[in-house]
């Protein structure tokens, strides 16, 4: 390649093409490190012997998060070196459909990160002891909060640098295990997300509205929210009690919960269930004025907790589905569904949608002005 090849235009192009590589090569390693995970298991011993080299890595940086120096020789020798060579493995093979800068480009770039994290003793931008996680962890790029997450949840998110792997295979969030407090489960679609869930292997318990708590009164379900890792606001009304149901009871709910989960190493998670009138509003009919208003006040609300590094919060937006407030165009385990597929990719804002509105909601979701 000559000289005169470095063009402006060639170094845009081969820029884009670097990027690729990289994202590529990334995934590589997701996969594989996902297949060590799964060797654990496996009936042949030199699969799940590897397996057990990459856990050291694990005992490195343990599920309360804190580093052990005197594993740094063994997590570099059964970690780093494998990650960094199939990083390299996988960036090589572009050289036969990229011209050699782009490809070069790369393996300088993962060089210089193998240095620095041997200079650092095993320890990178996503490798270090936490006392507390962000409840914003980022979707299409992985963050320290975001891999932390892999530490304390090992079956679990499995992208290093880009979110890929986990948006393609729903590796991006934690069921099986977790404990889940779910109000409305009396309901259509809090009935249908706690039959999947627990399918799921999740451990679910519920809190009626009017038993467990009610407007001004939230204390009588505080044990229930102290064993909880996920508070889900599923229950609703229209008329009358659509204030009390669909505003003041989800947010006094939501305050205690993140009150409660202050100390907790990883932040409360929440998912709030909204609705599509928070974009179309009542469309003139009486009988949504109510519902509509509550809705999108809980929204402006639920902007705050979206923001928020103090709790992971989903906002779930459903279109109209089958329920006792009256039919829809889909049923009640369909929205579930739908629900819990992009809840498994790490998505926070949640649309279930058959309409697209939830879709366009998103926007202005997120350009709310804020209540002063």
């Amino acid at each position: 390649m000559e000289l005169s090849q470095f063009t402006i235009p060639n170094l845009l192009i081969w820029s884009l093409q670097a990027v690729l590589v990289f994202v590529v090569s990334t995934f590589l390693f997701d996969a594989l490190h996902w297949l060590l995970h799964r060797w654990g298991r496996s009936k042949n011993r030199l699969l799940r012997r590897f397996s057990r080299w990459h856990w050291v890595h694990h005992r490195f940086l343990d599920r309360k998060m804190r580093v052990h120096p005197e594993l740094m020789w063994p997590n570099l020798i059964f970690h780093i070196l494998p990650e960094f060579l199939t990083g390299v493995a996988g960036t090589v093979i572009f050289l036969a459909i990229f011209p050699w800068p782009p490809v070069v480009a790369v393996l300088i770039y993962r060089t210089y990160l193998l240095v620095t994290t041997i200079r650092d003793e095993g320890m990178d931008g996503n490798h270090m002891s936490m006392d507390r996680l962000s409840g914003r962890p980022g979707l299409l790029w992985v963050s320290q909060s975001y891999h932390a997450m892999h530490h304390i949840h090992p079956q679990n998110f499995f992208s290093s640098f880009t979110n890929g792997f986990d948006l393609i295979f729903g590796t991006g969030t934690q069921i099986s295990g977790r404990r889940f407090l779910i109000t409305g489960a009396s309901g259509a679609f809090g009935g249908a997300i706690k039959a999947r869930i627990e399918r799921l292997g999740g451990i679910v318990e519920t809190a009626r509205h009017g038993v467990d708590f009610a407007a001004g009164d939230y204390e009588r379900t505080r044990e229930k929210l102290e064993r909880a890792d996920v508070l889900i606001l599923s229950h609703g009304a229209k008329g009358e009690a659509a204030w009390d149901a669909n505003y003041t009871t989800f947010v006094g709910l939501a305050d205690l919960f993140i009150e409660i989960g202050k100390g907790r190493l990883t932040p409360p998670e929440i998912w709030g269930l909204g609705s599509e009138a928070e974009f179309h509003g009542d469309m003139g009919l009486d009988e949504l004025k109510e519902y509509a208003a509550s809705k999108r006040a809980f929204a402006q609300k639920a902007l705050a907790y979206y923001r928020s590094p103090d709790v992971l919060y989903r906002h779930i937006v459903p279109s109209a589905f089958t329920s006792a407030m009256g039919p829809g165009p889909m049923s009640a385990d369909t929205a579930a569904a739908i629900a819990l597929f992009f809840v498994r990719r790490s998505f926070h804002y949640v649309p279930v949608t058959l309409t697209t509105l939830a879709l366009w909601n998103y926007f202005r979701f997120i350009r709310q002005k804020q209540p002063a």
